[in-house]
């Protein structure tokens, strides 16, 4: 007797099935996205138990005449694809012809479908097989209706989730669905009642502000970008709301929702210095390159691409995400609705660039308000970057509060900056470009500092010895874990280089990063926290206008190394409402 033999149709049928119809949810997205690739401009969903006795999905798309209604459920049928190379740049959600056979040979199927209102066609099928063939009337367009699924599998269907679980899968795939084609109208019921109603949107904000609500909408920060042949658009949320709602991860890919662990962390890696460690945040995001660089048939739910060249791919979407957090839109605010989004375009800047304002040079990368330093006795790379033309900032009169913070007035508001987090900021970045590129300028002391550390202290120094000299501290050994530190850096008058060292050695103990560029991060963001001025600390107007203008002069102005915010805006409408005045 043959130990090899060909499977029965049914039995293949069914092993199909459990490639493509993984629970209902899956049902739902194979109809939705069959309904879309058929020119639908309104979709309707229909759910019963979570999807187990009822799966209905309606829509006005181009419809199937006789024919192709009964062919459809045969495998391997397809109108999205005639030769393999189509498979090329194929922008279609379902091209295998595979999806309705494979719930078909798992359920009881029913399909109502017409090319023109009036007369249409209705087929029956159970189990895989053709009951019935016959005329119905109905506008155009097609109805799926899918009962009893798994019920000639019943390993399956023991292994379906609870009601409630299956009905949050299904949910997410209509969000899911409805995010992508923003155009077409959705509507989700479940039991007899509405769950979702989704007119088409105009934007990717206004449809996450229709499933979401406005207020989670209208904080998140646009992204736009091109890098050569691959453009990056959405959302992503801001660093201060990171942690305050529930992570919510969007990808798109030539129009086509997928999940991608590279991207969401090339992503997640723009947040580098804005975020503690283990906060991740929410990202909508739709990324476009030239078809045949991302192939799309590698996934038998086409959940998951693959790309030519991931690497720039990737550098692209950290690119992207980077420049929106480093624009005025990611700083925190007070009663948004005033600034932009749903209820408008307008978009203040707490900093302008103005060449014809009043010029305040920037200080030098050896300390914020360090006016001594010798710029002869830099390194040459420091040197050159302090004697590069900047451009001029426009300096609005600046008032400090509390001795904590700046605030200014602006035409559509009042902006409040943190001085302590603006000069972590400011820090952190001179104190990376001097791990990175070359040392930073420093003050010899007078008399040397000497610190007496405990063995973790000593050990931390040790580890971290070259890094410190890099960011301008001159520290020898003196026998045993004591040192004798002779120059510090000077980022501001008031700077207490003892206890920066010592706090900064506190941190560092049992540092288990191993990358070099996670090692400078680490060291620089910790120094700069330590190294900044202080709540409570007064400023000049001259070192508040400094201030000001080395933070505008920062890749990621309205973050601290934190993720707090350094800057927080407040509209005249929200003032007047609080005061009653609207």
């Amino acid at each position: 007797m043959p130990h090899i033999a060909i499977l029965p149709s049914a039995v293949a049928d069914q092993i199909a099935a459990g490639e493509v119809v993984e629970r209902p949810a899956s049902v739902v997205k194979e109809l939705v996205e069959n309904a879309l690739d058929a020119g639908a401009t309104s979709v309707d969903v229909v759910v019963e138990s979570g999807g187990r006795t009822l799966v209905r999905v309606s829509d006005d798309g181009s419809g199937m005449s006789r024919d192709d209604a009964v062919l459809a459920l045969a495998r391997h049928a397809t109108s999205k694809i005639r030769r393999a190379e189509d498979l090329v740049g194929v922008r279609s959600f379902g091209f295998r012809g595979e999806a309705l056979p494979a719930i078909c040979s798992v359920s009881h199927l029913d399909i109502e479908t017409a090319t023109a209102d009036g007369e249409g066609t209705r087929v029956t099928a159970e189990g895989g097989t053709v009951q019935e063939v016959r005329d119905a009337a109905r506008r155009r367009g097609t109805t799926v209706s899918v009962a009893r699924l798994f019920y000639n599998a019943p390993a399956r269907e023991k292994f379906m989730r609870s009601t409630r679980s299956e009905w949050r899968g299904i949910s997410d795939a209509v969000v899911t669905a409805a995010l992508v084609r923003r155009d077409v109208r959705f509507t989700l019921t479940h039991d007899g009642r509405p769950a979702l109603a989704l007119p088409a949107a105009p934007s990717l904000r206004s449809r996450v502000a229709a499933i979401f609500g406005a207020r989670y909408a209208d904080a998140l920060v646009d992204v736009d970008d091109v890098a050569g042949a691959i453009g990056v658009c959405g959302l992503v949320e801001r660093p201060a709301d990171v942690g305050t709602a529930s992570r919510r991860v969007f990808l798109v890919v030539n129009g086509r929702a997928v999940r991608d662990a590279g991207i969401v962390r090339a992503a997640e890696a723009a947040y580098r210095s804005t975020l503690p460690s283990g906060v991740r945040p929410s990202l909508f995001l739709d990324v476009t390159l030239p078809a045949d660089e991302v192939d799309v048939n590698v996934h038998p739910a086409k959940a998951e691409v693959r790309f030519r060249d991931r690497w720039t791919v990737e550098r692209a979407v950290e690119r992207a995400v980077r420049r929106a957090l480093g624009t005025p839109d990611s700083a925190a605010d007070v009663g948004r609705a005033w600034q932009r989004g749903l209820l408008g375009d307008a978009t203040p800047r707490p900093i302008e660039v103005d060449r014809s304002a009043l010029r305040v040079d920037a200080p030098p990368p050896g300390g914020l308000f360090a006016a001594d330093v010798d710029v002869a006795d830099a390194p040459a790379s420091v040197a050159t970057a302090m004697r590069e033309p900047e451009e001029e900032i426009a300096v609005p009169p600046l008032t400090q509060l509390r001795r904590t913070y700046m605030l200014f007035e602006r035409d559509d508001g009042v902006v409040l900056i943190d001085q302590h987090s603006a000069h972590e900021r400011v820090l952190y970045e001179q104190f990376m470009g001097a791990l990175e590129r070359g040392e930073a300028p420093s003050q010899r002391l007078l008399f040397p500092l000497t610190l007496h550390l405990g063995p973790a202290q000593g050990d931390a120094f040790d580890e971290h010895r070259d890094l410190f000299a890099r960011l301008g501290f001159e520290v020898e050994g003196f026998g045993g874990h004591t040192l004798l530190v002779h120059s510090v850096p000077t980022p501001h008058p008031r700077f207490d280089a003892e206890r920066c060292l010592r706090e900064t050695l506190d941190t560092l103990t049992g540092d288990r990063h191993v990358g070099v560029h996670a090692r400078h991060e680490r060291l620089a963001a910790t120094v700069a926290c330590k190294a900044a001025i202080k709540a409570g600390d007064p400023l000049s107007l001259d070192e508040m206008r400094a201030l000001f203008v080395a933070l505008a002069r920062t890749t990621l102005p309205a973050h601290d190394v934190h993720g707090r915010s350094t800057i927080v805006q407040l509209g005249w409408d929200e003032v007047d409402r609080r005061f009653g005045r609207r």
